[in-house]
């Protein structure tokens, strides 16, 4: 049982779209990572996501909305849901994600920005 300075924990995050690993509780992992641009399009079958925005405006596009989800708000993803995070105006976003640790970043899209073997910090 430790205390964890989130703020520190974000400096030692270097590029983007590849989250690093905080914490783990109940089979959930927290994990931090700074977002710029576009990622892309997936889902995940059958885990939730939890983004909380630390810093910044995420929008969260779906496939016939998007959601903006300023800094200090969360948004949650449910399972099965098609769903592309992005920023824009090149503004750096940086976010606090819960999701079980089962989990794959892309779900089963494989693409260059995929990171399923996240580091701890």
């Amino acid at each position: 049982m430790i205390s964890i300075n989130v703020e520190d924990k974000f400096k030692l995050v270097t590029d983007f779209w590849k989250p690093r690993l905080i914490g783990e509780l109940n089979g959930q992992l927290v994990k931090l990572a700074k977002l710029k641009g576009s990622f892309v399009w997936h889902s995940h079958e059958n885990e939730d996501e939890l983004f909380y925005v630390h810093q910044g405006t995420l929008y969260m596009e779906f496939r016939d909305k998007t959601e903006v989800v300023e800094a200090g708000n969360i948004i949650i993803v449910p399972k099965g849901v098609e769903h592309n995070p992005y920023t824009i105006d090149d503004e750096e976003v940086w976010v606090m994600l819960f999701e079980p640790a089962e989990t794959l970043h892309t779900g089963t899209v494989e693409h260059e920005r995929t990171h399923n073997n996240q580091e701890w910090i």
